[in-house]
C-alpha cells in the first residue's frame, strides 16, 4: 500500500476517481497491455501528480496503488513493488508542465486512434461525434517520447485545445478535470473508430458543408453549452461499482 494515514481528502478523492478512469479505459478496450498512463494532478499548491505503477494492468489498478510523483516524474514516498515507466511520462510532463488549467492527462495507443493518426487525412468530419474534434490539433511523429526537448513542440501543437493526435502514434486528451479527460477520450475513439469503419465500406463519403461543421463543434465547447464529462461522470462510477468495487481500495 502506497498511501498514508495523513492523505488528504483531496488526494484520496483523486486517487479514486483516477483508479476508476483506468478501470473505464481498460472496459471500454482502450488500453495497451501495462503501457501508457493516466495522470491526475492533486488538487493543492504542491502540485503532486498520480500515475499508474508500471507492470500493472489497468483494471488492476486500485486507489492505493497509484504512484504520487513531482512534476519531473521523482516518485514521493513508498513506490510498492513496482516503479514508474518514467520514459512513457514525456508527453504527460509537457502538457501538465505548460497547461495548468489541465488536471488529467490520457494517452492512448488504440488500433483505432492509431489508425487514424497514420491517415493523412487525420480525423475526418464524417460524424456528429467527429465534429465535435473538428479544430483538433496534430503532433507529428519523432520517434518513442523519451527526448525532453520533445516537450515544447508537443505542447505547442496541443495550444488551449482539450485533445491531440499524435501522428503515427495514438491519442491525446487533456481535461479539468478526471471526468471531463475521459469524456473528451472515449468520443474521440468513437469518432475514430467511426471513420475507420466508414472507411472500409468502401463507398463514396458524405461530409456536411463547412458551415454545419462549424455550427457542430461550436455546440460542443464547455462554454456554449456545458463541460461535457461531468454530468456522466457518476454513471460511470457507478458502472465501476457495479463491474468491481475494487478500484477503490
Amino acid at each position: 500500500m502506497h498511501t498514508s494515514t495523513t492523505m488528504s481528502p483531496a488526494e484520496r478523492d483523486t486517487r479514486v476517481q483516477l483508479a476508476a478512469c483506468y478501470r473505464l479505459v481498460s472496459h471500454f478496450g482502450m488500453s495497451d497491455l501495462i503501457y501508457n498512463h493516466i495522470t491526475a494532478r492533486i488538487p493543492g499548491p504542491e502540485g503532486h501528480l498520480l500515475i499508474n505503477p508500471y507492470g500493472m494492468m489497468y483494471d488492476e489498478i486500485t486507489a492505493s496503488s497509484l504512484v504520487k510523483i513531482d512534476l519531473d516524474g521523482n516518485v514521493l514516498g513508498n513506490q510498492g513493488h513496482y516503479g514508474i515507466n518514467a520514459a512513457g511520462y514525456v508527453i504527460h510532463s509537457a502538457v501538465h508542465g505548460a497547461r495548468h488549467d489541465v488536471q488529467c492527462v490520457i494517452h492512448t495507443h488504440t488500433r483505432a486512434g492509431m489508425a487514424v493518426s497514420a491517415l493523412k487525412c487525420g480525423l475526418l468530419p464524417l460524424t456528429q461525434t467527429a465534429m465535435r474534434f473538428a479544430k483538433i490539433p496534430y503532433h507529428d511523429y519523432e520517434s518513442v517520447a523519451i527526448d525532453l526537448d520533445e516537450r515544447e513542440r508537443l505542447v505547442a501543437d496541443l495550444g488551449q485545445s482539450e485533445a491531440m493526435i499524435l501522428r503515427n502514434h495514438g491519442l491525446l486528451a487533456a481535461g479539468p478535470s478526471i471526468a471531463q479527460a475521459f469524456n473528451t477520450l472515449y468520443w474521440l475513439e468513437m469518432a475514430c473508430k467511426a471513420q475507420v469503419d466508414a472507411l472500409a465500406a468502401n463507398r463514396e463519403l458524405c461530409l456536411p458543408p463547412p458551415e454545419v461543421i462549424e455550427k457542430t463543434w461550436h455546440l460542443y465547447q464547455p462554454t456554449t453549452r456545458r463541460p461535457f464529462g461531468e454530468l456522466e461522470w457518476p454513471a460511470m462510477l457507478r458502472l465501476m461499482d457495479r463491474k468491481d468495487p475494487s478500484y477503490r481500495e
